[in-house]
Parts: structure tokens; C-alpha cells; sequence
């Protein structure tokens, strides 16, 4: 080999360096490229021994193509620090080496006698091809041993073992880059496949779910739009999924839930509204979003799971009817009239003078400030009072005192709020005689027809008993003696009951509510009127006996 006058022996060498060169790239895996290596070294450069030794991820070299033997990278690190520097190689003659005999590098050397001549190979001696990644990281060594003609290698053996050392360095990289490909391959499709059972799962869970749920989108100009809906939803709802997707949630929902659900959506969380079924019923649903957010973009989509409540919901509102309204009339009872009647009221109310109402010193009427007050061009004070509300940030900013019309002037247009004390004549003797089965019937009939005698959005309560009260707001004192005598003449009449006709008068009390009354003193005062009316109509009939 190192015969270089002879250029045929330099082109025999050249090719059979191509040759190993180019197994080196048929190799499949890391540890046949690494038995390449070893085995092209023998085969195409002349030598009778060689091992690869590569580097491990703890930075320690492993014998990877001989044996498992591990040297530690500071010894091989202080062998590629000493010797004599043939380009890339290393060389450690003999006379050298001895030191190295008592490190942890595996060896394959045994003693031997003086070379004969200068260039001849000792068998102690040590050449070293370091192999070096293209970051110029130490990838491993090659070692070779024994050369075929015995001698040291020249320049043109030595730069054949540095070309080969580096085409060694990429093969090995490469066949890393493979493996490590390969391994990733099969990590991501591990990683594949327990998404799609993942995902499997997830949609045979939506699917087949009990209760509803759908997917909605978040964000974008299609924000809220149903992207998915379950059968359960489709079913509670009676909508197809196709139809299902040309809907938004707040497409369905009931009007007066539309703010508790915008809320619900922006915040995730739990709501309790009503979704409207293709026929135009509603149904009481529990709404509980979760947001699906994507690390890169930020929320996603709305995933919704929506459970009938319907007959709870049902439940809860025939107890509160119950604990509100009267068990055999079905009107509201007298915790409901006095709730209702607390409403309108507050405790800080204008008081009258003359024409004007004094509320915390500031005067001014109903309708306007008053005389010699200075206001704006808008008519509003200029010392901050707006009456009757009261001073800018009070309890009275959005509320609307509740007067009663004056009882010492004629009708001055002002409306109240009236409250009609009404209290049956002759019931008890009808209970007496004909029992409690035509009482009830009787209070079940006067209920009816004074319901029918107000107006929406007039109250009619029964406090028990054969009592009852009538709340009619926006009347003057004129409308509401009116109502009194058309619900008084509304109840005479005779009421059948069981093909017997019975009779009942009535006598009604009319007390009007104002702001800085309780609801009882309210009440208490319409109960008096009525007790004095009833005595003045007896009073009436006796004289008329008489």
C-alpha cells in the first residue's frame, strides 16, 4: 500500500477505498454502518484488526463494532491529546503507548520485540482516526492495528485513513439521523393512533351521551354558530342536526335569558335558561359551557352540555307558587301582596305642602322643580336635587315615589296606588248553614269575578278568610270609588253551588299606598276604611228598616 512511486498501487487503493466508501451507505441500521466501518477498514486499507469505538449520550466511548467494552472519554481524550499528529489521526508509537497500558480503553496489544528497521509497525504502537460530526462534535474513534505489510503507513495510507475516517463520520450520522427518524415515525404514530382513540372516544362519548351537547364556535364572525349537536339535543329540541348548525344558542334561547347566557358563554360556567323546541314551546334546560382553548390561538370553540330540567323546573315553580299564592283560590296570598306591595314603596318619601314635596330639604313638585328654584335650560336644578328622586347617587336615582291623591282638594289628576279592603257580607252565616264545601265554593266564585273585574297588571290577593285586596295602580280617587262599586255590584249576584243559589254582598275599604308607609300600615289603614264603610251601609239598612 504505501508503495507511492507506484501509482497503480495508489489507484488499486483509491478504488478499493470507493468501494468500502460506498458500502458504507447500503447499510440499513446504526449498528450495521458501525460493522461497516470496522469491516471496510480490514478489507480496503490494508489493516488486519480494527474496532470502532463510539461515542455514548453520557459522553463515554462503548467498542461498538468488537465488543461492549466502555472506555471512559477522559482517557480517550488524553489519548488523542499525545502522540504525533498525522493530519486528523493520532499516532502513539511504542516507545509512548506504555503508558497507556493501565488505563479503562479496551486493548487488543501484546509485547513484541525492537522494530528491524525505522518505519516498521510495533505491535504496541497505537493509530487513532478521530470521527467528527459536522459541528465538529466527537462522534467516535476508529482504531486500527497490524498493518498487512508491517510497516507504518505513509502519507497516502494515512490521508486514506483520514478520507475514510470522514466519510465513516457521515455514514454514522446519517444512520443515526435514520434511526432517530425511525423512532420518531413510530412515536408519532403511537401519538397518532392515541389521538384517533382518543378522539373515537370522544365522539362515541358526545354522541351517545344522554343529555345534550353541542360545539359551538368562539371568536370570528361566526361566533356562537353550532358547529356539532348531539342526537340528545336534536331530540329535546325537536330539530334536525342540520337545522341544528344554521342556529346560534342565542338564536334559541327565550328573550328575557339572553343576557345570563351571553354571560355564560364569555365566561364559561353554568346557567339555567330556556331553549325553544321547533314548535315554539320552551324548555328549561341547565347550560354549562367549557371553553376549548388552543395554545397557539387562544379560545377555540364552546363545548355546551345541556341537561333537561324541565320537570325540576316545574317542581320549583309550583312550590313557589304554592308558598305565594292561596291554596284554594289560586290567588296570591298575603305574603305575596305584602312583597308586592314593598315593591313600590321606600321609606324617604316627599311630603306634601301645598303643591310641593320636601325631600332632605330640597323642594320641588312631582312633576318639575319647584317655584324659585333655578334650573337649566333642560328644566333639571342646578343644585343637584332632581325631586322627588332625590340628589344624584341616592337610593331614589331610578325610583318613583309612590303619592296618594290629596282627600281635602277635588281631583287634581293625580294618580296612585290604590288598595281596595274588600270583605264579604253574609259568608259566614253561608258556612254555618250549608258547610265549609259551599264556603269554598263561594270564595272560589267571588275570587273569579273580582279577577275579572280589574285590569292586567292589578293585583288580587286574599289575605284568609273571606278577605280580600285589590291593588290598582294609576287611579284617581274618582276611579277608584268606580272600581269599588262595579267589583261590589260584580259579586252580588247569586252563586250556584251544588243547584243551590246563595248570596254574598261585599264592603270595600279604599286606603292608598304612599312612600314612607310600611306595607302593614298600608293595609291596616284600607282595613279601617273598610270597617267604617261597613258600618255606615248597616247603619244605612237599619235606618231604612226602621
Amino acid at each position: 500500500m504505501e508503495a507511492e512511486s507506484e501509482p497503480y498501487v495508489r489507484l488499486a487503493t483509491l478504488r478499493q477505498l470507493h468501494r468500502v466508501v460506498a458500502d458504507l451507505n447500503t447499510a440499513r441500521s446504526l449498528a450495521d454502518t458501525l460493522q461497516t466501518v470496522a469491516d471496510g477498514v480490514i478489507t480496503g486499507l490494508g489493516y488486519e484488526l480494527a474496532a470502532v469505538n463510539l461515542v455514548q449520550p453520557d459522553g463515554d466511548l462503548v467498542v461498538a463494532a468488537v465488543s461492549g467494552r466502555v472506555g471512559s472519554r477522559t482517557a480517550w481524550e488524553r489519548r488523542l491529546s499525545m502522540g504525533t499528529r498525522w493530519g486528523e489521526l493520532r499516532f502513539i508509537p511504542h516507545t509512548e503507548g506504555w503508558i497507556l497500558d493501565d488505563d479503562d480503553v479496551p486493548q487488543w496489544h501484546s509485547g513484541g520485540p525492537q522494530p528491524r528497521f525505522a518505519d516498521e509497525w510495533h505491535p504496541n504502537d497505537r493509530l487513532l482516526a478521530p470521527m467528527y460530526s459536522s459541528s465538529d462534535d466527537l462522534l467516535g474513534v476508529i482504531a486500527v492495528d497490524r498493518p498487512r505489510n508491517g510497516r507504518r503507513p505513509g502519507p497516502w495510507g494515512r490521508e486514506a485513513l483520514q478520507m475514510y475516517a470522514f466519510q465513516a463520520a457521515i455514514a454514522i450520522s446519517n444512520a443515526r439521523l435514520r434511526a432517530n427518524m425511525q423512532r420518531a415515525l413510530v412515536r408519532l404514530e403511537r401519538e397518532q393512533q392515541a389521538l384517533r382513540a382518543s378522539e373515537e372516544s370522544f365522539r362515541q362519548a358526545f354522541e351517545y351521551a344522554p343529555s345534550g351537547m353541542a360545539i359551538a364556535e368562539m371568536g370570528g364572525d361566526q361566533h356562537g354558530r353550532l358547529l356539532r349537536a348531539n342526537d340528545a339535543l336534536c331530540r329535546l329540541l325537536g330539530r334536525t342536526a342540520s337545522a341544528m348548525r344554521r342556529y346560534s344558542f342565542s338564536d334559541l334561547v327565550h328573550p328575557d335569558d339572553i343576557g345570563l347566557l351571553l354571560r355564560t358563554s364569555a365566561e364559561g360556567g353554568r346557567a339555567e335558561l330556556r331553549l325553544a323546541r321547533r314548535d315554539g314551546s320552551y324548555v328549561w334546560v341547565s347550560l354549562r359551557n367549557s371553553v376549548v382553548a388552543d395554545a397557539a390561538d387562544g379560545p377555540r370553540f364552546l363545548l355546551t352540555h345541556v341537561e333537561d330540567i324541565e320537570e325540576r323546573k316545574r317542581h320549583e315553580l309550583q312550590l313557589a307558587h304554592r308558598a305565594s299564592h292561596d291554596a284554594l283560590t289560586g290567588l296570591p296570598n298575603s305574603a305575596e301582596l305584602r312583597t308586592r306591595l314593598s315593591a313600590r314603596l321606600c321609606d324617604r318619601p316627599p311630603s306634601r305642602d301645598g303643591e310641593t314635596y320636601v325631600l332632605d330639604g330640597a323642594a320641588g313638585s312631582a312633576y318639575g322643580p319647584a317655584a324659585g328654584v333655578e334650573t337649566d335650560e333642560n328644566g333639571f336644578r342646578t343644585d343637584g336635587f332632581d325631586a322627588p328622586f332625590g340628589p344624584p347617587g341616592s337610593a331614589f336615582d331610578s325610583h318613583v315615589h309612590t303619592v296618594a291623591p290629596a282627600e281635602d282638594q277635588p281631583d287634581d289628576g293625580t294618580k296612585g296606588l290604590a288598595v281596595l279592603f274588600c270583605d264579604l257580607d253574609g259568608f259566614k252565616s253561608i258556612n254555618d248553614r250549608f258547610g265549609h264545601h259551599t264556603g269554598d265554593a263561594v270564595l272560589i266564585e267571588v275570587a273569579r269575578r273580582l279577577t275579572n273585574g280589574v285590569r292586567d297588571g292589578d293585583t288580587v290577593a286574599r289575605l284568609g278568610g273571606d278577605e280580600f285586596v285589590v291593588l290598582a295602580d294609576g287611579l284617581g280617587r274618582a276611579d277608584a270609588q268606580d272600581l269599588a262599586v262595579r267589583l261590589r255590584n260584580a259579586i252580588i249576584p247569586p252563586i250556584r253551588v251544588d243547584g243551590r243559589a246563595v248570596r254574598v254582598g261585599a264592603s270595600f275599604g279604599i286606603g292608598w299606598a304612599g312612600c314612607g308607609m310600611s306595607a302593614e300600615e298600608v293595609l291596616q289603614s284600607a282595613d279601617q276604611r273598610m270597617y267604617v264603610e261597613k258600618r255606615s251601609r248597616a247603619g244605612r239598612a237599619h235606618r231604612r228598616a226602621g
